[in-house]
């Protein structure tokens, strides 16, 4: 878990839950380097849309008309006759009642959130792309929050079931951030940025992006997100966001860590400077996390003198670069945070970050 983005939208923000989580790491088909530099150059999409209720296919030029708008608030080109030159097919399915079996039980997409859904059977659409004709395994799925719509289009008073079916799907997709996972997944952060500079961009959006943005190789938002660093609303996201830049990023973080006086930002930093120096190889992360576990050794007789969030952090961090210079002072932590009478929750984490730190710092000691 601690090597996870560490962005969440809060469950809620809506009728329907939202809930962020690496979408990267379910990918199951790897893009060759044509299909690589054929979606970052992607810029006229054909928009593929089918509606069908229980009595057949209907009219999908709503459906179409707002998956296209959606796109096209991304920056994307839409056209929607097949004839006219595309870069890439979007195809949506929207269903009254789901025929699609979905993805592999288990694993893989069948992990996230918005993955097609073998169980369910109520009303979905099915987003996926292809790319020249070929698909390329991309597929996420949105559902109603009722499994029967002829009976929730009762209770609503509603006569055609199908119809309203299909009219609490688009409500669904226009929640939905599909066009921020699509710039993703095709490697144009461009777009995401320029979303993130729009003063109109709803701050939910924003996570969102902040969130997508550090699950890709993105150096190009460095600049962005050290000026989003100034909203404190966005802040700890912003910092977050900067281990999707890698190494690049780590000045900024360094300096964000000593210098900001709110813990919740000095433990992103610190949290942030772990995972970018231990996926990356850099040690220069490693003096400032091992200067501040230092100083706090010095002044460390109660809880009262612990600043809990951001050293837990601190030690995670140090666990994952795994320098030789830190098993002294953590081998001193790891015996004085049993020595004060605290069992608050704070406290435990704190231990387990120790012990578990300590353990990787001295496996050679644990091997012999």
């Amino acid at each position: 878990m601690k090597n996870w983005p560490v962005v969440l939208i809060i469950c809620a923000i809506f009728s329907v839950s939202i809930v962020l989580v690496p979408q990267s790491a379910a990918r199951r088909i790897y893009f060759t380097p044509e299909q690589k530099q054929q979606l970052q150059k992607a810029q006229t999409v054909f928009v593929n849309a089918l509606a069908l209720t229980e009595k057949g296919r209907t009219d999908s030029e709503q459906l179409q008309a707002l998956v296209s708008q959606r796109l096209t608030e991304v920056g994307f080109s839409v056209i929607v006759d097949r004839k006219q030159a595309h870069d890439v097919e979007f195809k949506v399915k929207c269903e009254e009642r789901k025929t699609w079996t979905g993805t592999t039980a288990e694993g893989g997409d069948a992990e996230l959130f918005d993955a097609p859904s073998r169980l369910w059977k109520g009303p979905a659409c099915l987003l996926t792309y292809s790319l020249k004709g070929k698909n390329l395994g991309w597929y996420k799925e949105v559902r109603t929050s009722f499994h029967d719509a002829m009976q929730a289009a009762k209770a609503a008073g509603v006569k055609d079931a199908g119809t309203y079916a299909l009219t609490k799907l688009a409500e669904r997709l226009k929640q939905y951030d599909f066009p921020v996972l699509l710039a993703a997944e095709w490697g144009q952060p461009d777009r995401l940025i320029t979303l993130l500079d729009m003063p109109d961009t709803p701050k939910i959006r924003k996570l969102y992006i902040l969130s997508t943005l550090s699950e890709i190789e993105a150096e190009s938002a460095l600049p962005h997100l050290t000026k989003l660093m100034q909203d404190k609303d966005l802040a700890q996201e912003a910092v977050e966001a900067l281990t999707g830049v890698g190494e690049d990023s780590i000045p900024l973080l360094t300096d964000l860590f000593q210098s900001s006086t709110q813990p919740e930002i000095q433990a992103a930093a610190a949290r942030a400077l772990g995972d970018v120096a231990g996926s990356s190889g850099n040690p220069t992360a490693i003096p400032p996390l091992l200067e501040y576990l230092k100083a706090a050794l010095k002044n460390f007789n109660t809880s009262a003198d612990i600043n809990f969030p951001v050293l837990t952090e601190v030690v995670w961090s140090l666990g994952k670069l795994r320098d030789e210079d830190s098993l002294e002072p953590m081998d001193e932590l790891n015996q004085r945070v049993w020595l004060i009478r605290d069992n608050s929750k704070e406290m435990a984490a704190l231990r387990e970050a120790a012990n578990w730190t300590y353990k990787q710092l001295d496996l050679d000691g644990h091997v012999s």
